[in-house]
């Protein structure tokens, strides 16, 4: 994962270093200098499989953003093809990712009150796992109280919420646990103002819809935009001659100025 190619430059930055691993930020400088400019982190997803997708997934998006005036990040994370390789391992990452763009915020020129995550699919589970169960940390220097890990704003494409399901097909030896790595199982106001993307015709939408409208009940806000008929990632850069990127970027960028964050 270290030798990522990008198609645009990138300041890459060390977050953290574990298991003979040094986990990189990809980050997209805008080009006007500023303090105290908005953040957003991407979480790619396809990261659950032996030859995962990459941080590049989101580059095409992080430069756009990066236009926009906001510091946009590609996150590396532990995936499918580091050994031994579970699911929590990439939460513990998503929460020492934001913590260090926090903590750092000064050094980023970031306003450490406005850092938004985007995450789809695995991308999606780790990012709302992250914030909803605050016992998965493997940072010492952080009690398990702690919500520097919690970003202002959330974005989400099509995410798997049944934790049981994705450990029955992919790590039976957490199934004994799986209820409690499972977001729809543990259904509580806990997310910041979220804005979640959808297509219809995705394997996961009816699941999605039914997260969020038991989300919503208990006082989440999120709110919803649907694609009819669309797959699974459906958004991503080279597919529908990239129409369905350029609408999605700019229902993202819609919602951020809607929220006053760019």
């Amino acid at each position: 994962m270290n030798n990522l190619k990008f198609d645009f430059p990138v300041i890459r930055k060390t977050y953290k270093e574990v298991e003979e691993r040094n986990l990189k930020l990809y980050i997209f400088e805008p080009k006007v200098n500023q303090k105290d400019r908005p953040a957003i982190l991407f979480f790619n997803g396809g990261s659950f499989k032996k030859e995962p997708k990459t941080p590049v997934q989101f580059q095409h998006q992080a430069d756009y953003f990066s236009s926009k005036g906001m510091v946009a990040i590609c996150v590396d994370y532990r995936n499918g093809s580091d050994e031994g390789f579970l699911p929590t391992q990439a939460i513990y990452d998503v929460k020492s990712a934001v913590r260090y763009v926090r903590r750092n915020s000064s050094d980023f020129g970031v306003d450490p009150n406005k850092i938004v995550v985007c995450g789809s699919s695995a991308g999606g589970y780790i990012t709302v796992s992250s914030i909803m169960f605050e016992n998965l940390n493997d940072d010492n220097e952080y009690d398990n109280q702690n919500t520097d890990h919690i970003p202002n704003f959330l974005i989400i494409f099509a995410a798997g919420m049944d934790g049981v399901d994705i450990m029955k097909r992919r790590y039976p030896q957490l199934l004994d646990n799986a209820t409690e790595l499972s977001p729809i199982h543990n259904i509580k106001k806990c997310l910041p103002t979220t804005l979640w993307l959808c297509g219809t015709g995705d394997d996961l939408y009816e699941q999605n819809i039914d997260f969020i409208k038991l989300m919503k009940q208990e006082g989440n806000n999120i709110t919803l935009k649907t694609f009819e008929g669309m797959e699974h990632g459906f958004f991503n850069y080279g597919r529908h001659q990239n129409e369905y990127f350029h609408i999605t970027k700019l229902e993202i960028e819609k919602y951020l100025k809607s929220m006053k964050v760019i």
